[in-house]
């Protein structure tokens, strides 16, 4: 999505940050940036605010983020709305993340204190109990393409935990981020949730401001200035990176099934997840059949405005992230590969669905993150062919085998991915961490292990009597 900033005609310095729908380029509103210099003292605030927070029993502060959960299911068509004007997805899609945001909240919460519960240890000498305490103040830095449930994600356990959260949200989607803040800060004490908007300059600040944890998802760049910038304070860090997520199909597979996820999974949200497949590797024996039913598949999916009809895939994001998909795919194409569906008709920030097969390792296309609806095709000759090659990028975020089970199980244990799936996604069972391998991140969200990333963990031990 195209962002631009007004200008104060008298200064040369940005006021106000404007947001724009990717559909079309109109204004859906603006909110105000904060000043770079303000940050330390919102942070000091933050911090005064520990106290006092911290104080309270988990159930106490759970108390007041929980009425939040009723809000975003009672509002969840018009903040739906408000998140497809100024992200682009599908509306339905839209209202399914504020919806299942707010519908899911208190089981979200219970899970949340279950998994912070004090942990008693015992030996022949010595009782210990293992206590998850709060860290302090959590910078929260949050991406654009789930602009409601990223922020949920992030700032949930941070509170619950006892910390103090001061947020920034994508530049792309201030709208959406700001109307959840509130929303919270309802029933919040003062100050323990703050909001902050602005660009680069604004996540160096929070980053480099006296915070105790930094939970960031977005580029794996981002990550690694990131992680630098926290290197010398030794700030925890819970780092949710990019992915260039592989589909392995197998001789046996489900070729119908196999074909219709990866429509589904390339392209939903214009392909700009995470965990969208971007690589695909097919047996050469049924290579034929797997790339006649994946473009069928594809083909039934309506390109436009997330608030017209039936459409399957919005606009991207901006008409930089567009240049870079377009690249990607001039680029491939110029080393040999082939088109076979799509890659024509693009037009403003729609990217048309693109299939491209006869591609190969030496195309960046194949080992860097596209973030598009782009989808490659390759085909193996034997499952240790296909590892190899799945695992030859520098991301391991998520993967997908379909086959045969006990086949598709010993292909899915040597993959270098934080989360595979077996003839499904790559979401685990209720309680599962969302954990990437590689460069696909640092620490990790959800589960009890998950929400244990925002707290110390405290050992205190006595004497067994």
């Amino acid at each position: 999505m195209m962002t631009t900033v007004t200008m104060n005609p008298t200064t040369t310095e940005a006021q106000t940050l404007v947001s724009r729908n990717p559909a079309t380029g109109e204004m859906v509103g603006e909110v105000p940036i904060t000043p770079v210099e303000a940050i330390p003292t919102i942070v000091r605030r933050a911090r005064d605010a520990t106290k006092a927070w911290r104080g309270m029993t988990i159930e106490q502060r759970i108390a007041l983020i929980e009425p939040a959960g009723k809000k975003l299911v009672d509002r969840a068509e018009e903040l739906g709305r408000l998140l497809t004007l100024e992200m682009g997805k599908p509306l339905a899609e839209a209202m399914g993340e504020v919806k299942g945001c707010g519908s899911t909240m208190s089981a979200s919460l219970k899970s949340i204190a279950e998994a912070l519960e004090p942990e008693p240890l015992e030996d022949d000498s010595t009782a210990s109990k293992m206590y998850f305490d709060p860290l302090g103040v959590a910078a929260v830095i949050t991406p654009w393409n789930f602009p409601l449930a990223m922020p949920h994600w992030m700032v949930l356990p941070a509170l619950a935990a006892g910390n103090t959260v001061v947020m920034k949200p994508s530049e792309e989607t201030p709208l959406i981020a700001q109307a959840y803040a509130e929303i919270l800060n309802e029933s919040l004490p003062p100050d323990v949730l703050q909001i902050i908007h602005g660009a680069d300059g604004q996540g160096k600040a929070l980053v480099e401001a006296e915070v105790d944890l930094i939970a960031f998802t977005g580029s794996r760049e981002t990550g690694s200035k990131i992680m630098q910038a926290a290197g010398g304070g030794l700030k925890r860090l819970v780092l949710e990176l990019g992915g260039k997520d592989p589909l392995i199909v197998m001789e046996g597979a489900d070729i119908e099934k196999a074909a219709e996820f990866a429509a589904r999974n390339s392209f939903r949200n214009a392909g700009q997840v995470c965990v969208s497949t971007e690589r695909i590797y097919v047996d050469g024996r049924i290579a034929d059949q797997f790339q006649e039913a994946f473009i069928r598949h594809t083909q039934g999916m309506k390109v436009g405005s997330g608030l017209e009809e039936d459409t399957k895939i919005g606009p991207m994001i901006s008409a930089r992230q567009r240049d870079h998909v377009l690249s990607q795919v001039k680029d491939a194409v110029n080393r040999g590969a082939k088109v076979v569906y799509g890659g024509e008709g693009h037009r403003d920030q729609f990217v048309m669905p693109t299939i491209l097969t006869e591609v190969n390792h030496t195309m960046p296309i194949m080992r860097d993150e596209t973030f598009g609806p782009v989808a490659c095709v390759a085909r193996y000759t034997n499952a240790d062919e296909a590892v190899e090659l799945a695992n030859d990028t520098p991301f391991g975020l998520g993967a997908v085998v379909f086959g045969p089970d006990d086949q598709a199980e010993q292909v899915a244990r040597q993959l270098d991915a934080g989360m595979v799936g077996i003839n499904k996604s790559c979401g685990g069972a209720a309680g599962s961490p969302w954990v990437g391998a590689k460069q696909s991140g640092f620490g990790y969200h959800s589960g009890k292990a998950g929400h244990r990333q925002f707290t110390q963990t405290r050992i205190v031990s006595r004497p067994r009597g």
